[in-house]
């Protein structure tokens, strides 16, 4: 397990950043509903959503995440991933989803409602947006990662398989004018810099926050996970140098040296 060696403070659990952003009265409309994992919040969750994904409530890299969703006769599927393999079982109660899952999980473990993803070539997709303080100063946003899955995946994680995109490349891919896509990334920089503030408010000593944001089929934004633990940088590198080497000076200034 990586044991952070550099000064910048983070939240610990994903659950706890929910009920943070969840008490800002124009942030929580980013939030889906999140709960922790518990027989009695998978019936009530799958009562009210069609699908909902149980994840770790710590970690990264996809590992270790459940994708539930409602047959359409009756019943759920269940999918499931272990290292970089998608596994699925077809299971008839909830009761049985949360016994399954208890099984094949040791980790303390979160429920979130399914966001019917937007699209791009077919494939689901989210955003990364990078987040530092300057050396000394406010918080400012230093790059956007566009994560594309691997098709059926359920996750859009790179080192499952997925491709990254930078937000022009996924705008003319969509069809879309570049003002469009300006108005996008106007709107991702100035949420995350409002999410940034008032996070770093809750926690004191903060300097960087990996947020992962994603628009719905009907371009409704939300926060799926804001990751203030070791976020990385390094696949900037090859997408877009400049803000790469930007954000390594800022790295720096705060004792990371592995970006």
């Amino acid at each position: 397990m990586y044991v952070k060696k550099y000064k910048s403070r983070n939240i610990y659990g994903k659950l706890k950043v929910c009920r943070y952003l969840l008490s800002h009265k124009s942030l929580k409309k980013l939030v889906p509903h999140t709960v922790s994992f518990s027989r009695k919040h998978m019936a009530s969750m799958l009562a009210e959503h069609s699908s909902v994904y149980v994840k770790p409530d710590t970690g990264s890299l996809g590992v270790g995440i459940f994708k539930v969703k409602k047959a359409k006769s009756s019943g759920y599927t269940v999918k499931h991933i272990v290292n970089k393999k998608q596994l699925s079982r077809r299971l008839t109660t909830t009761s049985a989803v949360y016994d399954h899952i208890s099984k094949r999980s040791e980790k303390r473990l979160i429920i979130q409602k399914g966001i019917s993803l937007d699209r791009v070539d077919g494939r689901a997709y989210d955003i990364r947006v990078m987040v530092q303080r300057k050396p000394g100063g406010s918080w400012t946003v230093n790059g956007c990662i566009v994560k594309v899955g691997a098709p059926k995946k359920i996750v859009t994680n790179y080192y499952q398989g997925g491709k990254l995109y930078t937000m022009e490349k996924l705008g003319k891919k969509q069809g879309l004018s570049p003002k469009k896509t300006a108005k996008r990334i106007s709107q991702l920089k100035s949420k995350s810099l409002k999410i940034a503030k008032h996070l770093s408010g809750k926690r004191k000593g903060m300097h960087e926050l990996g947020i992962d944001f994603a628009y719905d089929k009907k371009q409704r934004l939300w926060v799926i996970e804001v990751n203030s633990n070791h976020p990385q940088f390094y696949p900037v590198k090859r997408l877009d140098p400049k803000a790469y080497k930007k954000m390594k000076k800022f790295a720096r200034s705060y004792g990371r040296k592995d970006a």
